[in-house]
């Protein structure tokens, strides 16, 4: 009997332990939650050692506008940068091999549309008005709900942290307030730092509710911001002037569209936000590619900041934006996504069109930006037109621990030539084996963590089949 029991209990034990590793397995994802390591999920220290190229975005730390250093550690406590150098002494940290690897800070998406994900492809033959009215308009009047904005949301987050974002901007169209919580709810689960840009009208309700989210959803997340959306135009200067006006109650940022395609030229979009009072720092425009040079020095004297979307816009004929003349006017310009008009959340893409397009139409190789002016820009540059540069945006020490590894010895990489060039002409997502945000690892050795991809993928479906019987066919 007393070798029965033995049995029986060596039995239970194994049992346990087998019950238990299937509870923590994420079993329709890719990876468990961190990995199951604290230090990897935001708490005690992590060392990145021997880094073949450390980027830190920081020239007082390393050599060059991008503050390069060969063979380096960098080295994360807790949620920030604690050091960066050679051969630092990290103590009893979790490490991470950074042999033939290039580690950089998290690109900044400064425009998207996340719930998008769920129109991928939808009227690749229509300029924007077009696109507007086939793919997006239709949905105000529509039931579209909580489960479909989550569904959008979840899918795009997963896909933007795998290209190496750690922040983005989400410029919601918050079709209804229940559409607008499902894609707080599942950014707030991403673990990404974000900027939730709430669409504003004149209506008291709606204001009250923006009221509501700041209070209860966004200033409770230390990874979350919020800003105020709008469309700038004459005809809808009471809902600009609200928004403005609840910007400033709020103490947030007003994000627009601005001069984005040839049809806003006569909607006075200039002077609404003139007569709002909304022309000052602060204030995110996105795209700014029809403007006269009367335009650009006013919006560089008011201290705007700009969002580059190249993909966006080449795929809605919309034009290409005046990088070069930005530049002269110390403009601060990022660069975006820009959701469904995108297809993809692919940054190394937009950096890749980001050059291409200026060099296309100037037929100069020398012309602003250079490889690593788009790399600034993906990062620091990203950071200073948000006003988040004392936070993010380089890898100085004392920053967010917001950065990504990149695997330099893959075949679509490899050999090293020019490792600056190589990163906007050769990366791909799948390069990208490291995300961290806020020293919290969304990617880890090329996997996703903590996503359930199967699921994320099929509910994304769901919701792209319920969206698209209310879209025109």
């Amino acid at each position: 009997m007393k070798q029965r029991g033995s049995i029986l209990s060596v039995f239970t034990l194994t049992l346990a332990v087998v019950l238990g590793a299937a509870l923590l397995t994420n079993l329709g994802g890719e990876t468990t939650e961190a990995g199951g390591d604290a230090e990897f999920a935001g708490a005690g220290r992590v060392v990145i050692r021997d880094a073949a190229m450390v980027l830190t975005m920081d020239p007082s730390l390393g050599e060059g506008p991008l503050g390069a250093l060969a063979d380096a550690d960098v080295v994360l406590e807790g949620t920030k940068i604690k050091q960066v150098g050679k051969d630092l002494d990290a103590g009893s940290a979790k490490v991470v091999d950074g042999r033939g690897k290039i580690v950089l800070p998290g690109f900044i998406d400064l425009h998207n549309h996340l719930w998008q994900s769920l129109i991928r492809g939808c009227a690749a033959d229509k300029e924007l008005i077009g696109w507007l009215g086939k793919c997006v308009i239709p949905l105000y009047r529509a039931p579209v709900t909580d489960a479909d904005a989550y569904a959008g949301t979840k899918l795009a987050a997963a896909d933007v942290v795998s290209t190496g974002i750690t922040t983005v901007t989400d410029w919601s169209h918050a079709f209804n307030t229940d559409f607008a919580k499902g894609g707080l709810r599942a950014l707030g689960e991403s673990k990404l730092r974000f900027l939730y840009s709430y669409n504003g009208t004149t209506d008291p309700a709606l204001q009250n509710e923006i009221r509501r989210v700041k209070r209860e959803v966004i200033d409770p997340n230390p990874l979350a911001r919020l800003q105020i959306g709008t469309h700038p135009s004459t005809g809808n200067f009471p809902s600009v002037e609200a928004s403005e006006k609840l910007a400033r109650e709020l103490g947030v940022s007003l994000n627009v569209h601005l001069l984005e395609s040839k049809a806003d030229l006569t909607a006075g979009q200039m002077d609404a936000l003139r007569r709002a009072n909304a022309l000052h720092p602060g204030l995110v425009a996105n795209h700014v590619i029809q403007t006269t040079d009367a335009d650009l020095d006013e919006l560089a004297a008011a201290g705007v900041s700009v969002a580059h979307n190249p993909l966006s816009n080449m795929r809605l004929a919309s034009g290409v934006i005046r990088l070069p003349e930005m530049k002269k006017r110390n403009m601060k310009v990022g660069l975006g996504l820009d959701g469904g008009t995108n297809d993809t959340s692919d940054m190394f893409n937009v950096m890749r069109a980001a050059v291409g397009l200026q060099r296309a139409t100037t037929t100069d190789p020398a012309v602003y930006p250079t490889t690593a002016d788009v790399l600034r820009m993906a990062t620091l540059g990203g950071a200073e037109a948000l006003g988040m540069d004392k936070e993010i945006g380089s890898l100085t020490p004392g920053k967010r621990a917001d950065l990504q590894v990149i695997d330099a010895q893959a075949v679509n990489f490899a050999p090293r030539v020019d490792w600056v060039n190589q990163l906007v002409f050769n990366t791909q997502p799948a390069n990208v084996s490291w995300v961290f945000v806020d020293g919290r690892a969304l990617k880890r050795e090329g996997r996703l963590v903590g996503v359930d991809t199967a699921k994320v993928v099929a509910d994304a479906q769901l919701a792209a089949d319920r969206l698209k019987k209310l879209l025109p066919q």
